[in-house]
């Protein structure tokens, strides 16, 4: 690959430009130009991504709710880090907030971060 010129990404056209020359470059050997270029044009990507895509966090509940719906987990399986199974649909209809002891049990088992269940 020639002309590894490195610029800012402004605009969609160019950033779409620039997700193809990643795709091209992945597989790309280590130490070498090509990987310094794909390192940067990666960094101008993820800063193009951050202002124009930003990820909003998920607020708790949602990060439960998705949790359980990856490992493929009802209600009653995770009934006891809640506290019982009237505790778990009253938490995931946002009747009642999370406690301290139900984080602990969530991280923990879950391995749902704490500060996504801490969040407001």
């Amino acid at each position: 690959m020639q002309n590894l010129i490195i610029e800012p990404i402004t605009t969609k056209k160019q950033y779409e430009k620039a997700l193809k020359t990643i795709d091209a470059l992945v597989h790309c050997k280590e130490g070498t130009k090509e990987e310094q270029y794909l390192e940067a044009i990666s960094i101008l990507v993820h800063e193009y991504e951050k202002k124009h895509y930003p990820i909003l966090p998920l607020q708790p509940i949602e990060a439960i709710k998705y949790k359980m719906e990856q490992e493929g987990l009802s209600q009653q399986d995770v009934a006891e880090y809640f506290g019982g199974k009237n505790r778990v649909s009253e938490v995931l209809n946002g009747k009642r907030k999370l406690t301290l002891k139900m984080v602990k049990a969530l991280y923990n088992n879950l391995h749902i971060s704490a500060e996504v269940l801490l969040a407001k």
